[in-house]
């Protein structure tokens, strides 16, 4: 069995220092598409709702949601404080759950081919059906029953991008560890935990904006009335749409905030994945 992988393991951490600073003006460039796109539409949106007279009860030009934003500031950012609770609570719970379920299917492989059938079963289970049942578990005004939803919704998706990335490694490595005497553990964490974390991340871009999405879905069915999806309801029923949709923006942030804290997580964790040093090249 050849040494050579113990260069490109090297190779790939000397990469750190580029990976920050000049990357970082191409990363830059990579955000103009993305405003001059979002600047447009809102332009667009603003310029339709004024050429053709749109009411504001079927929809608000974005300059009325922002001066609503602005005027409920503190009602709306209350509500939506009590709603990222709820959303961190059940992404962290439902992650950590998700990755000591994923190192145990792989350290034993009977627990995986009987564990796994059932998780792929029960992600069909749909999130709207739990969240009543999970509201009449738990006191009205309580915030566990939306922390229950955000944790199934986060946890089946982690757990079988983790997984997957812990087991898809390349067997020459698994060879050469076992060469070297290394230990199941060893195995685990210098292999296949570097090679899930881009998996695990992948998972984790995606279910940081889906727990404030769910979180919000599940506050429809009842509870505290001081929560983002309770405001945006009850808004909505009053026709007091512009609101609605400021709490709507407000949401929006919220997802937006934790996807980016997710991607500089993500560029903080593993600095030597070759997708970070191609940004250099």
């Amino acid at each position: 069995m050849s040494p050579d992988h113990e260069p490109l393991t090297l190779d790939a951490h000397r990469g750190d220092a580029a990976v920050i600073g000049p990357g970082s003006a191409g990363r830059g460039r990579n955000l103009v598409p993305a405003a001059v796109a979002f600047v447009a539409v809102v332009a667009l949106w603003e310029g339709a709702i004024r050429l053709f007279d749109v009411q504001a009860f079927v929809l608000p030009a974005p300059s009325v949601i922002v001066g609503r934003f602005v005027a409920t500031s503190g009602e709306i950012w209350s509500a939506g404080l009590n709603t990222l609770i709820e959303a961190l609570v059940g992404l962290v719970g439902g992650t950590v759950v998700a990755v000591v379920v994923s190192l145990v299917t792989v350290r034993w492989s009977p627990v995986r081919e009987g564990l796994m059938p059932f998780a792929i079963a029960a992600n069909s289970i749909p999130i709207i059906a739990l969240a009543p049942i999970a509201n009449g578990m738990f006191s009205l005004r309580s915030l566990v029953p939306k922390m229950v939803v955000v944790g199934v919704v986060v946890f089946f998706p982690v757990m079988i991008n983790t997984t997957r990335g812990l087991l898809e490694v390349d067997p020459d490595e698994i060879e050469l560890m076992r060469s070297y005497a290394a230990t199941p553990r060893e195995v685990m964490w210098q292999v296949r935990v570097p090679h899930a974390l881009p998996y695990f991340f992948s998972a984790m871009k995606v279910v940081s904006v889906l727990s404030i999405v769910f979180a919000i879905v599940a506050e429809y069915f009842g509870g505290s009335q001081e929560v983002l999806g309770q405001y945006i309801l009850t808004k909505a029923n009053l026709f007091v749409f512009p609101d609605a949709w400021a709490g709507i923006l407000v949401a929006s942030i919220l997802g937006l905030a934790l996807y980016l804290v997710m991607v500089v997580t993500e560029r903080l964790v593993m600095p030597w994945h070759v997708s970070f040093r191609a940004e250099v090249s």
